[in-house]
């Protein structure tokens, strides 16, 4: 199994490039939003003892990622709760202000237009995006992220 160390060095092989460390910069926690948002419109009711209780894919995602994060790090998932956090507050805040139509399709507009970055950077430099070998990659990325925020504040990994 990789440590957290091992997750973020290959994912660093394929993101040497400047211009695409940039435009990771800006579309990796924008991809994350605009998932998030999206996984969170779509919602499942359910009842436990006379309780109506809600939960979105959004909320799912959530529960997997921080778990996947816990083995790796405590540090970084605490960071990545607090952003994730962030990112649901205000698709909540959102939620409250457009309809549904509008946020899947915003969402989706946005959404998109991150992927292309991400693929014209990694074309820019001249490698595959890592999830094409891993699908966890996908996890890793805003966790690579963060890491460099922590080595800016000295917060161990």
């Amino acid at each position: 199994m990789k440590n957290i160390d091992d997750w973020l060095n290959a994912y660093g092989e394929s993101h040497q490039n400047s211009t695409n460390k940039i435009i990771h910069w800006f579309c990796v926690p924008i991809i994350t939003f605009t998932l998030l948002g999206l996984l969170s419109l779509v919602n499942y009711e359910f009842t436990i003892n006379s309780g109506i209780y809600n939960i979105n894919l959004a909320g799912i995602l959530f529960i997997i990622a921080i778990l996947f994060y816990l083995k790796l790090s405590v540090s970084l998932t605490i960071g990545m709760f607090l952003f994730t956090g962030i990112c649901l507050t205000y698709i909540n805040r959102l939620e409250s202000l457009f309809n549904y139509q509008s946020l899947l399709k915003y969402y989706l507009i946005i959404f998109i237009i991150a992927w292309v970055g991400q693929f014209i950077g990694h074309k820019i430099e001249g490698k595959k995006p890592s999830f094409f070998e891993d699908i966890q990659f996908l996890l890793i990325g805003p966790a690579w992220l963060l890491s460099f925020i922590y080595k800016k504040l000295n917060i161990p990994i």
